[in-house]
């Protein structure tokens, strides 16, 4: 097995010379550590079937399950393409998720257990455009002043799938097909610590809204303004798809985004995730507004146990 950081990125790493349905403990040992320090791993050329990718990501922990007609198994199919092989079109809530996810996000930010892991199969790919881009925000976050650290380090913002899509140009309704998204808004820390590293970095995305304390405009013009920051070379990395590709990352540290594509050829990709662990991920959750009057009450308790802000 050979593991290569990619070149001009402070991220990434693709690794060959092995196979993720018969890997070894010697090998995943390697390889947990290289994703720890990198942030995202490559694995070109893979065979894996459904039950394989679903056993590879429980190596990272749990898997969340999204629920709906897409889910297979222990993963989903992140797709342009309807259970009946048609294409999805403008008017259909498939469509609209999938232009939402072309902003820059963290996954599972806008539920309460937000997500640890991530990982993408390709099975289908489109002839040009639709790669996938990951963004480091450990480095984003090294590369502030220490200001700018300072006035972030008490902020948090809420975060709505509700608010991104209406952003992006949609109306969400909640459809129980894309995670379970009708638990509220989550308030989450703007800094995040690794639990794992200690290292720190930026967690807001395109879910992000509302940090309390600021008026509205000034939040909006902040947050915005983090992002676009953060997303520039060297911290970026574009991953063009080629079927058997599989690609894994860690949502604690990195944001990604879908780069667009036509959406009259297929785009097909196999989506495992992994549930943070609730000592660090778990968020307190309160009411959505653009969720039609979301209570907290309404949700289990659990759910409304306040993270740890780290």
């Amino acid at each position: 097995m050979q593991i290569t950081p990619i070149a001009e990125s402070t991220i990434g790493a693709v690794v060959t010379g092995v196979d993720l349905a018969k890997l070894n403990e010697s090998d995943w040992g390697a390889l947990h550590k290289a994703f720890l320090d990198r942030g995202l791993l490559v694995f070109p050329g893979q065979q894996l079937d459904d039950e394989a990718q679903g056993a590879f990501g429980r190596r990272f922990g749990a898997l969340e399950k999204l629920g709906g007609p897409r889910q297979k198994g222990p993963n989903v199919h992140i797709s342009n393409q309807k259970i009946d092989g048609t294409l999805a079109r403008e008017n259909d809530e498939q469509y609209r998720l999938l232009r939402g996810n072309e902003g820059w996000h963290t996954d599972s930010t806008y539920m309460p257990l937000a997500s640890k892991a991530a990982m993408l199969y390709a099975l289908v790919v489109p002839p040009e455009g639709g790669e996938t881009a990951f963004a480091d925000m450990r480095a984003a976050w090294d590369a502030l002043d220490p200001e700018t650290q300072a006035r972030l380090e008490p902020l948090s913002a809420y975060h709505s799938l509700y608010y991104s899509q209406e952003q992006a140009g949609f109306k969400h309704t909640t459809d129980n097909v894309y995670g379970f998204h009708e638990k509220g808004a989550p308030l989450r820390p703007i800094v995040k610590t690794h639990p794992e590293t200690g290292r720190k970095s930026l967690y807001t995305g395109r879910h992000a809204y509302g940090i309390p304390g600021l008026p509205e405009q000034e939040s909006k013009e902040l947050l915005q303004r983090l992002l676009e920051d953060a997303c520039q070379p060297p911290r970026i990395y574009t991953h063009r798809w080629t079927p058997g590709d599989l690609v894994v990352w860690d949502n604690r540290c990195l944001m990604h985004r879908a780069c667009p594509y036509d959406h009259s050829h297929a785009r097909v990709l196999r989506g495992t995730r992994v549930s943070g662990d609730p000592a660090t991920e778990l968020a307190p959750t309160f009411a959505d507004e653009r969720a039609g009057g979301f209570s907290p009450s309404d949700s289990n308790e659990s759910t409304l146990v306040a993270a740890p802000q780290t």
